[in-house]
């Protein structure tokens, strides 16, 4: 539940993220611009650091089941 939750959050995040960094843009606001970016990459980092952590998990379900 909470991975459904984490993808859905992160997924609205990149798109909020894109649409400030083109709204900022647009207005010639760069702190909006950048704004957008950040939560646009925090996204990123965010959903690299669940698949990550996806893995190990499987891995050591993995190693428990060779036991």
């Amino acid at each position: 539940m909470a991975d459904l939750k984490n993808k859905i959050e992160n997924a609205k995040d990149k798109v909020v993220g894109k649409a400030k960094e083109t709204f900022g843009k647009v207005t010639g606001s760069e702190k909006t611009e950048l704004k957008g970016k950040i939560q646009s990459k925090k996204a990123d980092l965010k959903e690299q650091f669940d698949d990550t952590k996806e893995k190990i998990a499987k891995k050591i379900n993995d190693m428990d089941k060779d036991k």
